[in-house]
C-alpha cells in the first residue's frame, strides 16, 4: 500500500501567507508621529473586481536621500528567546510587508522615496490564484519616466497613485480584467 502524502505549498496554489510571513508592524516602515510620513493604501482586486481579503504585499523603496541600501532590521528577533521584536523605531529599512484585511484593503506608512526621477515604491503581490508573484510600481507623481513613457495612457494610469488629503496616496491593484495593473517582468 502506498502512503498518501499531503500537498505542500509548492504543490498547490495558496494562500499560505497567514503563517509566519506577515509580521507585526509590517506596514509601519517609519515610527508613528513623524511629520514627513506618507501613507500608500488601496485595495487588491481579482479579475471579477472583487476585493481579495488574503493577499500579501511586499514593498521596497529608496530612502528620502535616494540611498537604496536601507538599514537591516525589519524583522529583528530577540537573540535569547527567538521572538519577534520588530523594527527598532529609528532606522529606515525601506521594506514593508502588509496583508490585505477582510475587505481587501492595505495600508503602508513610510517616507517619501528619494529615488532619481519620479518617486515610486516597488510592490510585489502574492495572492490566491497566482502561481508566481507579480511585480509592479506605485508612482507617487506623473511625469517623464522611461517605463511610464513606454505605455499607452490607459495602461500608464494603472501605475500612478492618486494623491489624497493628509499625505495619502491611493493605489489599487487589479490582477486582471478591465483596468488591470501593469506588471513588470524581470530577467
Amino acid at each position: 500500500m502506498t502512503e498518501r502524502l499531503l500537498p505542500t505549498p509548492s504543490h498547490t496554489i495558496g494562500p499560505f501567507y497567514g503563517h509566519a510571513l506577515p509580521f507585526p508592524g509590517g506596514g509601519e516602515v517609519v515610527p508613528q508621529g513623524r511629520p514627513d510620513t506618507i501613507t500608500l493604501h488601496g485595495y487588491v482586486f481579482d479579475g471579477a473586481g472583487t476585493p481579495i481579503p488574503d493577499a500579501l504585499l511586499d514593498f521596497w523603496q529608496a530612502a528620502p536621500d535616494g540611498s537604496l541600501k536601507g538599514a537591516p532590521g525589519s524583522m529583528r528577533r530577540d537573540p535569547s528567546t527567538g521572538g519577534f521584536i520588530g523594527r527598532n523605531g529609528v532606522d529606515f529599512t525601506g521594506f514593508g510587508r502588509v496583508a490585505t484585511d477582510a475587505d481587501g484593503h492595505y495600508a503602508l506608512h513610510t517616507l517619501p522615496p528619494g529615488n532619481a526621477g519620479l518617486p515610486y515604491i516597488s510592490v510585489c503581490v502574492f495572492a490566491r490564484g497566482l502561481v508566481h508573484h507579480l511585480f509592479t510600481r506605485a508612482y507617487l507623481a506623473d511625469g517623464a519616466d522611461p517605463l511610464l513613457d513606454s505605455l499607452p495612457a490607459d495602461r500608464r494610469a494603472t501605475l500612478i497613485a492618486a494623491e489624497g488629503a493628509n499625505r495619502t496616496y491611493r493605489f489599487d491593484i487589479r490582477l486582471q480584467g478591465e483596468g488591470e495593473t501593469v506588471f513588470l517582468e524581470f530577467q
